[in-house]
This record gives C-alpha cells, sequence and structure tokens, in this order.
C-alpha cells in the first residue's frame, strides 16, 4: 500500500516538475522575458489603389428611373373566394360541408353578400383590374414621358409608376413597338420630372463600365455594375437583333431599365437575359440608344413606327455563294426573291442579285440591311448598289412601308414558260451528286436522286426538290444545267448558284464545279 502511494506521488511529482521544465524549454525557445506582459495590434488598414465609384452617377439618375406596374382586367379565380383558407371557392365545397350549409340557411355568400343580390348581379366582381407584371422605365423629359419594354406593357390595361421615393402615379400608354420591344408611357402631373437622356452608343467601347438600374424581382431601386460584353448580338427576337450584350446583373423586373454611362446617359434598355436557371448568370441584352432613340420619337409623334420597306426576301451570302457569283468576300445580302409589286422589284432588283451597299454604306448581311431600310422612311429614295452578271451596278428605289403584319413570300420568280422537257440521262450532274427529271407541273427541272455522300446532300438539298436556276439563268432541263455549268467552268468559276425550290420557299445553295479534265 505505501509502495503504490509512494510510486504515485513520485509519477505526480515528476509530471509537475516535467511541466514547468516544459514551459521553461517554450519560454527559452520562444525567446520571450520571464515576465510576459499582454499586447494588443494596431487595427488592419490596407493602402490600395482607389477605383472609380459609381456612387455620383447612381446618385444622378436614380430619380429618373420608376419601376412600372402593369394591372389587367382579369375574371375572378375560384381561389380569389377563398375567405376561410380552404384552397378552393365556396362554389367548390361539397353541399354537405358545414360552412356551406351554415351559409345557405340565412341566404348568404362567404363573401357577405345576400344570394338575391348576387342573383342580380352575377358579373358584379368581373373585370376588375388586377396587377399582372412589372418591370422598370425611365423618364426622357420633365413633363412625364418614359420609355419601358413593349414586353412590359403589352398585356396592361392600366399601367402604374413607381418613382424613386414610393410615389405611385398612373400612367398612359402613347405607344409601343413589338419589332424592337419598345414602349412610350406619359404621366400627367404637374410636377417636373428628372430626367434623363440618351448616350451615342457607337461611340462605347467593348470593356467600357456601365450601370444598370431597375426594379429586380419587384424590390425597387436595384443598381448594378458590369461592362459591355460585345455588340450587334442577334439573340432570334426579329429582324432588327442588334444588342448590346452587359454582365451587369440582370433579372426579372429589371425589363425596360436603363443603363447608364459613367457620364449618367442612357446607353440601352434591358431587354433579355441568356439565362438556363432563369436568373442571372452575366449574360444579359440591351437594346442600343441610337434604336430606342428613333423608335421612341416616332411613338411620341404618332403613337406608331413608320418603317421602309423595300420588299426582298435576302439570306446571307456564303463564301461558296460568294465564289460561286465572283464575289471578293462573303457580305451583302442575296435576294432569293423580290415580292410582287414591291419597291424592289419595281426598282428592277431581281432573284440573284446581292445587294452589297445602300447610299454608298456596305452592307455586312442580310440583318444589316433590314436595320438601314427599316431605319429610313418611307417615301425616301434610297442609291442601293447590286451585284449582277459579275459586276456592281446602281439602282435607285424608293421606300414603301412596311405592312403591319410582312410576310415573306418565295413567289414571285419571273420563269419564263418551260419547253417540254427531255428525260435526264443517268448521268446528267452526276458531279454534283444530283440526278433530275422533268417537274410535274413543267416549272423547273426535279431533283429526282441525291448521293448522301455529296456537298449537295451536306448543303440540305433533298429529293423532291426543283431546281428553278442556275447562276441567275432560268433552266427548264439537264441540258440547261449543263450549259450554264458549262459556261461558268469556262470563266474560271469553281461553284455554281442554284436556286431550290421547296414547299417552304425559295433558296439558293453553291454547289462545287469539278475541273475539267
Amino acid at each position: 500500500m505505501f509502495e503504490t502511494i509512494k510510486s504515485r506521488l513520485t509519477r505526480s511529482t515528476a509530471l509537475k516538475a516535467s511541466a514547468v521544465a516544459g514551459i521553461a524549454v517554450a519560454a527559452l525557445a520562444a525567446g520571450v522575458p520571464a515576465e510576459i506582459s499582454s499586447s494588443y495590434a494596431d487595427a488592419v488598414t490596407v493602402q490600395a489603389p482607389q477605383v472609380p465609384s459609381f456612387a455620383n452617377v447612381v446618385d444622378a439618375v436614380s430619380p429618373a428611373v420608376v419601376s412600372v406596374r402593369v394591372e389587367s382586367r382579369v375574371n375572378p379565380v375560384a381561389d380569389e373566394d377563398d375567405s376561410f383558407g380552404l384552397g378552393r371557392g365556396f362554389d367548390e365545397l361539397p353541399d354537405d360541408h358545414p360552412l356551406k350549409k351554415f351559409f345557405k340557411q340565412f341566404g348568404q355568400q362567404p363573401n357577405g353578400k345576400g344570394s338575391q343580390d348576387q342573383a342580380q348581379k352575377p358579373n358584379a366582381d368581373k373585370g376588375r383590374l388586377r396587377p399582372v407584371a412589372q418591370g422598370s422605365g425611365f423618364f426622357i423629359s420633365d413633363d412625364g414621358y418614359l420609355v419601358t419594354n413593349n414586353h412590359v406593357v403589352s398585356d396592361g390595361a392600366a399601367f402604374v409608376v413607381v418613382l424613386s421615393d414610393g410615389t405611385e402615379l398612373d400612367a398612359k400608354l402613347i405607344g409601343k413597338d413589338p419589332r424592337t420591344d419598345l414602349a412610350v408611357l406619359k404621366v400627367d402631373d404637374k410636377r417636373k420630372f428628372t430626367y434623363v437622356k440618351w448616350a451615342d452608343d457607337t461611340k462605347i467601347r467593348v470593356g467600357d463600365w456601365v450601370v444598370a438600374v431597375g426594379n429586380p424581382f419587384g424590390l425597387g431601386g436595384t443598381v448594378t455594375a458590369g461592362i459591355i460584353s460585345a455588340r450587334g448580338r442577334d439573340i432570334g427576337s426579329g429582324p432588327y437583333d442588334d444588342y448590346l450584350q452587359i454582365d451587369a446583373s440582370v433579372n426579372k423586373g429589371n425589363s425596360g431599365g436603363p443603363t447608364f454611362n459613367l457620364s449618367g446617359e442612357v446607353v440601352g434598355i434591358n431587354t433579355a437575359i441568356f439565362s438556363p436557371s432563369g436568373g442571372s448568370v452575366g449574360i444579359a441584352f440591351a437594346i442600343p440608344s441610337t434604336t430606342a432613340k428613333d423608335v421612341v420619337a416616332d411613338l411620341i409623334k404618332t403613337g406608331s413606327v413608320s418603317r421602309g420597306w423595300l420588299g426582298v426576301q435576302i439570306q446571307p451570302v456564303t463564301k461558296d455563294i460568294a465564289e460561286s457569283l465572283g464575289l471578293s468576300e462573303p457580305a451583302g445580302a442575296l435576294v432569293v426573291s423580290p415580292q410582287e409589286g414591291s419597291p424592289g422589284q419595281k426598282a428592277g432588283i431581281k432573284n440573284g442579285d446581292v445587294v452589297t451597299a445602300v447610299n454608298g454604306d456596305p452592307i455586312k448581311d442580310p440583318r444589316d440591311l433590314a436595320r438601314r431600310i427599316a431605319g429610313m422612311a418611307p417615301g425616301k429614295k434610297v442609291e442601293v448598289a447590286i451585284w449582277r452578271d459579275g459586276k456592281s451596278q446602281p439602282l435607285t428605289v424608293e421606300l414603301g412601308t412596311l405592312p403591319a403584319e410582312q410576310k415573306a413570300s418565295a413567289d414571285g420568280n419571273n420563269q419564263t414558260p418551260a419547253e417540254p422537257q427531255q428525260p435526264a440521262s443517268e448521268k446528267a450532274l452526276a458531279d454534283l451528286g444530283l440526278t433530275v427529271g422533268p417537274s410535274d407541273d413543267g416549272k423547273g427541272v426535279a431533283i429526282t436522286a441525291v448521293n448522301p455522300d455529296s456537298d449537295a446532300a451536306d448543303k440540305g438539298v433533298k429529293e423532291g426538290e426543283k431546281i428553278t436556276s442556275v447562276n441567275n439563268q432560268d433552266v427548264a432541263n439537264a441540258q440547261d444545267i449543263a450549259k450554264v455549268i458549262a459556261q461558268a467552268k469556262k470563266d474560271g468559276r469553281t461553284r455554281a448558284l442554284f436556286q431550290i425550290q421547296s414547299d417552304d420557299g425559295s433558296r439558293f445553295v453553291a454547289l462545287p464545279l469539278a475541273a475539267q479534265g
């Protein structure tokens, strides 16, 4: 027993000695004095380069940016009568439900109205104004004109504008333009409103800072910042797509809100986002101010937009097509066909022509041509340069007015009456991967087979379609096609331009020509 206690004491003494020794070693190793006193570090400070702040811009422009609440007349739905939290309307309750029995006993409905009153006014609650959408907008004049998106207001019967200080004002719709997704509202009030002006977006560069202000998710005035990510984006929303792409956070409710440069000028109107999730992923699209400015001016003046109209069906000029036509580069707009009676047809534009310039300005592609023409006033005379038969020539066109619902037409190919056709041999056009024969209606040449390994098949040429022209020369049989191809080879061309007619319309396809042996 003693030995046990003694050994325990010995071990305890040793442990204490070891602990003291350990502290001593630690103290020596750390190089600190025997007497330790507490000390405190100063607060962290970092000398960093100063970056530009957006606060001055935001302070200046915020009063001009508003929230737009859209109201529409909607019929009451069943769950609007859910006075008791039942999840369904009174009329949907079973006949033996206690609540239904209770109210029927007194000839009343749960909303407090008697059944006789309901019978006399069956549509008393029908068509009440209810909020159906929210977006953003901004004042462009001190007398209350403001800009937003067409898709924000398109289904509205009444509009309420909420100012940055929370004031709510009624607004009326002045005009809207679905083609550019723009709309103008007007607030009638005696006060003078803070407003913003348009920037020249052609001077803004990719990489420049921008600030977006709007009403995301109905939260009210919210500011986000980013840069111009790209220009000239086509998102497939219409023929005049020419969006600015920005990476500032833009979400639902930002539609119709402005994007500012650092001078507080509007460079674009936020209108769409690319988002697999439905939220912001840093890819937003804004209507350029130069586009919006002219459209808005027309809407304020007349309530609608009048656009110039050329009246031709067009398609892009690919590298192959350019080569087949002898063009030095794949640019311009290839005319598939002018519409019957259109300004373009009256001026002499034909299928197979390539519009290369308007008033001396080069045309990049079909979208560029559509925007240029649409931006001009109806009745204006313009000089159109076309490429035909291997050379450029000018035409003067007096623009018409773009119809409200423009329909693309592949008709109007001025075909000459077809002569009786001879059956094509099995070897006809074999180098192109095509076999042809007489067409059922006597116009053009029917494609009876397509080699699946041919360039024609790769470019979508199908059996059952028709060839109506080659290198802009009408063809009525295989011999006509062979003659045009022979001339193209003689002229040093490596490709020929085929006009293909299908049930969906007409298009051009450039096919390679086999070298002469």
